[in-house]
């Protein structure tokens, strides 16, 4: 098997960092760590554990997540979240493949994915749309990468295979988190994102997105099927639609809310 590089960006994430570390480790020759400003002890850790650790303000996701692949000694990389985790399976998965191996002449494949197991506290939620939930995780740095986006970027793949493995999401502690990020962070920085790009609401779009989003998830990704945790996920979508469409709807019409905001630090 081809050496591998893993990466992972991080902020305050001394909760999260040896766990991930650890989980590379499991396949990688290299770990990476690109920091983003931590004032906890996450960059201790990560250097204890025997990273390499990158200092750089935050730049956006997709910006961020490409540091470290740039700086890789390895050609293909495994990129990780800080809450991310593999399993046994994906060990296994990734262990098994043959990166160095040819199809005509070319490598066939410049990415992988894995399915992403969303767990809410120590629940795997497997309805919502939550699973499975297909993330490029392992690609080839010299073909591919993340996209600029600077929300939710992804692999710009273009021959990925999906691996019969998963890994492990543990985003949210608690349904009070779950919550607490949809309506806050999460829907402030879309707001911004869409002020910025030129995007605009009227008094129909934050209730129009709302429903929709509940809809989308409690009845055709059968978030019904979930129980409390089912209707939870539902609903924190609805209020996260709502409230970035109620937020942007405040920009567009309130001088002093958006005067107050600093559109240079959407992160």
């Amino acid at each position: 098997m081809s050496q591998i590089s893993g990466v992972v960006i991080t902020l305050d994430e001394a909760d999260n960092i040896e766990a991930c570390l650890t989980s590379l480790a499991r396949v990688c020759e290299e770990l990476i760590v690109v920091d983003s400003g931590s004032s906890d002890d996450t960059v201790v850790i990560a250097e204890r554990f025997g990273a390499r650790v990158i200092h750089q303000p935050y730049l956006g996701d997709g910006p961020q997540k490409n540091v470290g692949p740039q700086a890789a000694s390895h050609r293909w990389v495994l990129s990780l979240d800080a809450d991310e985790r593999l399993t046994d399976g994906a060990v296994a998965a990734i262990q098994a493949l043959d990166l160095d191996a040819a199809a005509n002449g070319e490598r066939s494949h410049d990415a992988y994915a894995l399915r992403r197991r969303n767990f809410v506290g120590s629940r795997w939620i497997r309805h919502c749309g939550w699973y499975p939930d297909y993330c490029i995780r392992l690609f080839d740095r010299e073909r591919t990468g993340f996209s600029d986006s600077r929300q939710h970027a992804s692999v710009q793949a273009q021959t990925a295979k999906r691996l019969d493995a998963d890994l492990e999401h543990y985003s949210f502690a608690n349904l009070g988190e779950l919550f607490g990020k949809a309506s806050g962070r999460f829907s402030n920085r879309a707001a911004k994102i869409m002020y910025l790009k030129g995007k605009r609401a009227n008094a129909f779009s934050p209730f129009l997105h709302g429903a929709n989003a509940f809809v989308r998830k409690y009845v055709f990704q059968r978030g019904f099927l979930g129980g409390l945790d089912g209707v939870s996920v539902a609903l924190s979508a609805a209020v996260n639609a709502y409230l970035k469409y109620a937020k942007l709807l405040e920009l567009q019409r309130d001088p002093k809310v958006r005067d107050a905001e600093d559109f240079d630090r959407i992160w």
